[in-house]
């Protein structure tokens, strides 16, 4: 299967990229469009339905009215000299409210942008008034929008009813100040553009600069990033298709790290073909370049084949996660994923065979062999000493590991604090509690279709009351049958902190069940009872998947290497990765950096891409051992051959792809992730890759392939060098 597609495209090297340049370019417009119809930010929404948040979001969308798709702001209005508002301030204020809620926001579109494309997110607005400060400094209205608080058209609307606002109460001789969920994804979103500008300038760069280096070519720097491009749009578009199709919901930040990882491992993917290419040629400097490419694409086809189906396999156990955010990541990755492979197995062989010996110009590096080089000194000495340097790799690894002692999590939402969102929000709780912008609400529902009454609630709301760190608790509103009822409850601590989640998982919900009236069944919402219910989710689902993701991926490796001795070495390497390098992520930013802790998404998807990733690399590495080893000659000396040839490629390729993960340093909240993946794709690469497995390969020798060993054979002859055919060639090419 795999040479029948990598001979096809080599045969057929033109319509192969006419085709993923029609396809890879009109996906790529209408993808972004589709992810944000499918995409949604709401973390309660990817709770299963038996969690208490769940139930409560389910009673305020279907009893209160409150919609499913609304993403809200808290609007904050004071007088510009500071001082107390009057109540003809008060009226002014109100009336400047009402009619901002019944003014629509439109947002123009630009005369070349097609109507389909383009979603027309303009609306009205509900505003209504929240609140008024003690101290009568400011008085907080609350601002509903329908949309996706992640979609920019949305956050378009925003950015104008705020501007809007604000010139009204300008001059009305006010000031306003917005906060809350929308308004904190749009000032991040302005913080942070030009930074994930760079960010994404800087791993072109890098991409470029890197391949420059080492195959001092222009068109191989050039090409890895033309292939990703046109894949990565097929690869975008297939997934919101997939997703559109099959009803499944998305995470607002999931787009993001598909772009991120189909960057690295296409790369990746590129590069293994690359070097792979150029050694070929030199060895074999009469051969038409179109055969090569097509023998070449079949041999490292068969790794890369292996390594992505390492990935899918990974991200297909969050399939089986109670938490939805994880459970749709998984078939997402793993879409764009075998995605890739198709690109790697075809257009990427089409390119070589089109580019042919052009690939490398004005290098000379295929007219001559290569010098005694760095990777052949170090394969050198990996063979002659492997015990020292196994032994130092895994000194540096359980070091690193140590960190994970005492690791907490951390449910937070990682927002910035020098935004005016957040300002706002520091103004907001010095008059008023922490959580008077984000309540926590208690829903009740009468099971035995008796109306409510404010009377029958006054026990709840007592007990409530005195649950020490709730500093305001709002009147019992009803709906309109009285067979409903919510209470907001303002907390003293904030609604994204630890300490929120404690209190609204142990004293609110025990005091709700203690005290809930007869007949009634009550819910906890809101977003610090969210997070309460999704860490408890989220532990649910580490100890299902990690083993899960483990079996799968060694039953590959098994597959692969055709040995029982070999996945495990793997699984172990990889294994000691992913605790170094969850340990130096708790070490930064739970001990030196005094963090709360390490985000309650890192473990997992570290997992996944550490492990999955990680593998990659080693597989290259095995697998060329293993060729190495079936000629004759000691174990070691292959060793040392096959880390001669393939030492540049993983190491280039482990730093694309950190320097890609690097990036996601560049998001809001996702420093954590960057820092950590970038690590752990440099130790997989670096130490695992280039260290631990080949150090462990020279020790074990051929026992390695336990119970089967690499058939010895001799090598095929190999021509010497012939400049003249060399120079032949290149016209003919």
């Amino acid at each position: 299967m795999i040479r029948a597609l990598t001979g096809f495209a080599t045969r057929h090297a033109w319509k192969v990229i006419a085709l993923w340049a029609v396809v890879g370019i009109g996906l790529g417009i209408l993808g972004p469009m589709l992810l944000g119809r499918v995409t949604q930010a709401q973390s309660a929404d990817f709770l299963p339905s038996g969690y208490d948040s769940a139930a409560a979001l389910r009673i305020a969308e279907e009893q209160f009215g409150v919609k499913p798709d609304a993403t809200t702001a808290t609007m904050l209005v004071a007088r510009a000299d500071g001082t107390p508002l009057t109540a003809a301030d008060q009226q002014r204020i109100e009336r400047a409210a009402a009619e901002l809620g019944r003014h629509r926001v439109t947002m123009p579109r630009k005369e070349d942008e097609p109507a389909f494309l383009v979603p027309d997110h303009s609306q009205t607005p509900r505003v209504a008034p929240a609140m008024l400060a003690p101290d009568r400094s400011f008085e907080l209205f609350a601002v509903e929008f329908t949309g996706n608080a992640a979609e920019p058209g949305v956050q378009d609307v925003y950015r104008t009813f705020r501007d809007t606002a604000r010139t009204q109460y300008t001059d009305a001789g006010m000031r306003t100040g917005f906060t809350g969920g929308l308004a904190a994804v749009a000032d991040t979103e302005d913080a942070n553009r030009t930074a994930a500008t760079v960010g994404g300038a800087l791993v072109v760069g890098l991409i470029v600069l890197l391949n420059v280096l080492v195959f001092r070519s222009v068109l191989a720097a050039l090409v890895p990033l033309l292939a990703v491009t046109m894949i990565s749009g097929a690869a975008t578009g297939a997934v919101a298709g997939a997703a559109a199709l099959t009803g499944l919901t998305l995470d607002s930040g999931t787009p993001g790290l598909i772009s991120v990882v189909l960057l690295g491992i296409g790369i990746d993917y590129l590069l293994f073909l690359l070097f792979r290419f150029r050694e070929h040629l030199r060895n074999r400097p009469d051969q038409p370049a179109r055969e090569a490419a097509a023998q070449v694409s079949a041999r490292v086809g068969t790794a890369i084949t292996s390594a992505a189906l390492t990935i899918v396999a990974a991200f297909a156990t969050l399939g089986t996660a109670t938490f939805g955010q994880f459970r749709s990541l998984g078939p997402a990755i793993a879409v764009a994923v075998l995605v890739m492979l198709l690109g790697s197995l075809t257009l990427m062989p089409a390119l070589l065979a089109a580019c042919g010996r052009k690939l490398y110009w004005p290098s000379r590096s295929l007219r001559r062999q290569p010098r005694e080089r760095t990777a052949t000194r170090y394969g050198t000495l990996l063979a002659r000493r492997p015990l020292p340097l196994l032994l130092a790799a895994v000194a540096v690894l359980a070091a690193l590991s140590a960190g994970t002692l005492g690791i907490r999590m951390d449910y937070g939402l990682g927002d910035q604090t020098d935004t005016p969102a957040a300002a706002t929000a520091t103004e907001i709780s010095r008059a008023l509690p922490a959580g008077v912008s984000d309540p926590t609400t208690v829903y009740l529902t009468a099971d035995d279709g008796t109306p409510l009454t404010t009377a029958r609630l006054d026990g709840l709301t007592r007990a409530l009351g005195a649950v020490d760190g709730i500093g305001r608790i709002a009147p019992a509103v009803l709906n309109d049958t009285r067979h409903a009822a919510r209470i907001d409850l303002y907390l003293t601590a904030d609604p994204q902190s630890q300490d929120a989640r404690d209190l609204a998982a142990g004293p609110v919900r025990a005091a709700v069940a203690a005290h809930t009236p007869p007949g009634t069944t009550a819910h906890v919402g809101g977003t610090a009872a969210t997070f309460a219910d999704i860490s408890t989710a989220v532990d649910h689902d580490l100890r299902i998947v990690f083993p899960v993701a483990a079996a799968l991926i060694g039953l590959i490796l098994l597959l692969l290497l055709r040995s029982l001795l070999a996945p495990v070495v793997l699984m172990l390497s990889v294994g000691l990765g992913f605790a170094a390098t969850l340990g130096a992520a708790t070490l930064l930013f739970q001990h030196l950096l005094d963090g709360p802790g390490v985000s309650f998404t890192l473990p997992l998807v570290l997992f996944l891409f550490v492990v999955a990733l990680g593998t990659d690399y080693n597989i290259l590495v095995t697998d060329r051992i293993r060729e190495e080893m079936r000629h004759p000659g000691p174990p070691r000396e292959a060793v040392a051959r096959a880390v001669r040839h393939s030492a540049p490629a993983v190491a280039t390729a482990g730093l694309v792809l950190a320097g890609s993960f690097a990036t996601l340093a560049t998001t809001p909240g996702t420093e954590q992730v960057a820092f950590a993946l970038t690590l752990g794709i440099l130790l997989s690469a670096l130490v695992l890759s280039l260290v631990l497995v080949p150090a462990l390969a020279a020790l074990l020798g051929r026992t390695l392939w336990w119970p089967l060993r690499p058939t010895r054979r001799s090598p095929a002859p190999e021509p010497a060098p012939d400049r003249s055919a060399l120079r032949a060639d290149a016209r003919v090419q």
